[in-house]
C-alpha cells in the first residue's frame, strides 16, 4: 500500500469511519489504482471524513483532490488521482452497493483491519 493510501485509511481509522473497504483496481481501470470505500454515521460525519481527508492531502502535499457531493453528505466521492474515495451514510451506501460492483470478478478487495 502506497503513502497515498495510508494517509487516507489513517485518517478514516482515526476519525471513526465504519465498515472501511480498500479495493485494488490495478489492472482493472484507468481511472485509479485504489479505490476506498467507507461510511460515516450521519450527514454530520461523512462531512466531518471528507473535510479531514481533503486537509490531510493538502497538509502532505498531495495537491488539490477534486471532490462530489459536499453540500448534501449523503455521498462525498474525493478524487485523489491514484485513489479514489466514497463516503457514505450506511443506508446509502446499501442502496448503491458499489462494492459489488469492482467484486463481481476481482478478489482484490481487503477489507480494513479496525
Amino acid at each position: 500500500m502506497g503513502s497515498l493510501e495510508d494517509l487516507i485509511m489513517t485518517r478514516l481509522d482515526d476519525d471513526k469511519a465504519e465498515d472501511i473497504v480498500l479495493i485494488d483496481l490495478k489492472g482493472k481501470s484507468p481511472m485509479a489504482d485504489t479505490m476506498i470505500v467507507a461510511s460515516g454515521r450521519s450527514h454530520r460525519h461523512v462531512g466531518a471524513l471528507a473535510d479531514h481527508i481533503l486537509r490531510a492531502l493538502k497538509e502532505t502535499g498531495h495537491g488539490k483532490a477534486r471532490v462530489e457531493g459536499l453540500p448534501h453528505c449523503d455521498w462525498v466521492l474525493i478524487d485523489a488521482g491514484d485513489v479514489i474515495v466514497h463516503l457514505f451514510r450506511p443506508e446509502v451506501r446499501t442502496f448503491y452497493n458499489i462494492e459489488k460492483i469492482w467484486s463481481v470478478d476481482s478478489p482484490h478487495i481487503t477489507p480494513a483491519a479496525n
